[in-house]
């Protein structure tokens, strides 16, 4: 059928309510046996009242729904319809009623409730039937799914999976304990969350999927750990703000992943310091294609800079993040300069041509083993030298702050990379003792999920390619935190640094990377007998515990939460002088790379030796 033609037939089904509506009210009123006296009423109401009420059903807009998805919005406007025809009807009463009552009182009362029980109920009952019509057959389809949640997105998804042949829903848990024993759209809440494992051995369910993006992640862990142990394959969809706008569908449902329940709180930043701090301003951000900065070019971006320059060594790299910008971000004075921040003059150039007032420097060699050996003083250079060059040039050219992004490995560091990032936070600290305009901040942290040479990526392709999956040593732990949360806080710690601080970020629990492993394993729909562990041993310069403080440092407390500044050993006089004639050395082997860092970085402890 044609759209005019529906839109006649709908049209004439809400006239044929009126007649309904006025009509039945009469016979009602009358049991179906109206007197004479009062048949003129009934003719002359439904003459006067039948335009009336078609420009009324036009005015409230009842045409613009579809009765396939009736819902509150046109019950909304079936009401509106109602109150202006129920109006008129008064009006109509009041102006008969001077000669004789031609129109029953009863019938202000019996006429709306009758014009909503036909509007509101014929929507009501042709959406009823039309999804049995489509859907009707699905309902014994599917597979079987418990749903953890039975909130917002719970019933939301639920009215969605009752549309799809793939799933069936047969039954909730929340731990809600009022909700325990009830329905949601007609399947049972059959307990908390610990019941999870019994309610998919009775519903011979395999599937779980977690509607609670409200939960705090701990909750989101406890379910797909219950979930995983029972056997199940688990699901998940999006955040919040996505489910509370409409747009759950079955298109949002994934499988779970690792960074779901590694996840940690939302952070908050104070918008107005680093708005302060950035909006308006000229900012550079080197090493911005890699994982942390390109998030942290990302995040600049949202406090709109008047240029943000993108200054990387890699041409693809460069380039994968201009692309994102110029789609994302296409208003966005954007500058991208390729470079290597070892390069005296090249770095000289671009300060002296843009200015820049802020400046984050994320450009770094940070893959342990890989720099400890045949690489060490190729670590030096890049991690110590680059931070000197660039440190200097900020300084030369009086950029208001300069933001280092240091590790936790530089804590009591046992590898050469760890002990060159210590050693360019002593870079910074000396530079900002000389007290010229720059401040100079650090800003240490962990692991970033799902970063370049992360562990999370690797298990990932090993999985994928049938195991076995590789681990160090079984008790190697290390901390973990999300891209967008370390890029946020860098921000806020920039903001709130006044110089010379060295910023730690509460990287929350430790993980142990086995059992990070084991989950992954299970996650993927595979046992460990399936896909075993291997442990291969400590690689070149890694331990099983990083530290985020060392043990000379004292910490005290900022005015956010997840941030703290470290007070570190001071910095000789001396220092850069000393350094400035190593760092001037053609090369040096690892031996003497390892030597000259002992003598500069009293706290490393190379693997294997004593300190």
């Amino acid at each position: 059928m044609s759209k005019a033609f529906l839109s006649v037939l709908v049209f004439l089904f809400d006239l044929s309510a009126l007649i309904f509506a006025w009509a039945g009210g009469f016979l009602l009123r009358f049991n179906f046996d109206v007197p004479a006296t009062f048949a003129p009423g009934l003719w002359w109401g439904l003459i006067v009242l039948l335009p009336i009420h078609a420009l009324a059903c036009r005015f409230a807009g009842l045409y613009r729904g579809i009765w396939l998805f009736a819902s509150l919005p046109d019950l909304k406007r079936v009401l509106r319809a109602v109150t202006l025809s129920t109006v008129a009807a008064f009006l109509f009463f009041a102006f008969f009623r001077h000669d004789q009552q031609l129109v029953p009182r009863s019938l202000l009362v019996l006429f709306p409730m009758l014009l909503v029980l036909y509007m509101g109920g014929g929507r009501a009952a042709y959406r009823m039937w039309k999804e049995h019509r489509l859907y009707g057959g699905l309902i014994a389809q599917g597979k079987p799914v418990v749903i953890v949640g039975a909130g917002r997105g719970g019933a939301m998804l639920t009215r969605e999976l009752e549309r799809s042949p793939d799933w069936r829903v047969v039954a909730l848990v929340d731990d809600d304990r009022s909700k325990w024993g009830r329905e949601l759209s007609g399947n049972p809440i059959l307990g908390g969350i610990e019941a999870l494992p019994d309610v998919l051995a009775s519903a011979k369910a395999k599937h779980v999927i977690l509607a609670m993006p409200s939960a705090a992640t701990e909750a989101c862990r406890r379910a797909a750990d219950l979930a995983v142990e029972a056997g199940a394959h688990v699901f998940t969809v999006p955040g919040l703000e996505d489910v509370m706008s409409g747009r759950v569908a079955i298109s949002s449902i994934r499988p779970i992943e690792i960074e779901d329940l590694l996840g940690r709180e939302p952070v908050w930043i104070d918008s107005r310091h680093v708005g302060e701090m950035i909006s308006g301003k000229t900012v550079l951000v080197t090493g911005a294609g890699g994982s942390i900065g390109s998030e942290l070019c990302r995040q600049l971006a949202r406090f709109q800079p008047a240029t943000l320059i993108l200054f990387e060594l890699s041409e693809f790299a460069l380039y994968t993040v201009e692309q994102w910008f110029h789609v994302h971000a296409p208003d966005l004075h954007l500058v991208p300069l390729a470079g290597d921040v070892k390069d005296a003059t090249r770095i000289d150039e671009v300060f002296a041509a843009y200015k820049p007032q802020a400046v984050f420097h994320a450009a770094a060699y940070k893959h342990v083993p890989l720099m400890e050996v045949g690489n060490a003083w190729q670590a030096v250079r890049n991690n110590v030298l680059g931070t000197l060059t660039v440190g200097e040039a900020a300084r030369h050219h009086e950029a208001e702050r300069f933001v280092l992004i240091s590790t936790d490995k530089a804590v009591n560091p046992t590898n050469v990379m760890g002990a060159t990032k210590r050693l360019a936070e002593m870079v910074c600290e000396a530079l900002h003792r000389q007290g010229w305009a720059t401040q100079f901040e650090m800003v240490r942290f962990g692991n970033v999920l799902g970063s370049t040479g992360s562990v999370i990526p690797k298990f990932q392709e090993q999985i994928a390619r049938g195991g076995p999956v590789t681990v160090t040593h079984p008790e190697i732990t290390r901390y973990f935190m999300s891209i967008p949360e370390a890029a946020q806080l860098v921000l806020q710690a920039a903001a709130m640094g006044l110089g010379g601080e060295i910023f730690v970020l509460d990287m929350g629990e430790p993980v142990r990377i086995a059992e990070l492993a084991r989950k992954m394993i299970h996650l993927s729909g595979y046992t460990e007998d399936e896909i075993r562990i291997d442990f291969t041993g400590l690689r070149p310069g890694e331990k099983l515990y990083e530290e985020l403080l060392a043990d000379a440092e004292q910490t005290r407390e900022t005015p956010h939460p997840k941030l703290r500044i470290a007070r570190a050993r001071p910095v000789d006089d001396d220092f850069l002088r000393d350094l400035v004639a190593w760092l001037a050395l053609e090369r040096q082997s690892d031996d003497d790379v390892r030597s000259a860092l002992r003598q500069r970085v009293p706290e490393y402890t190379p693997t294997g030796s004593n300190p």
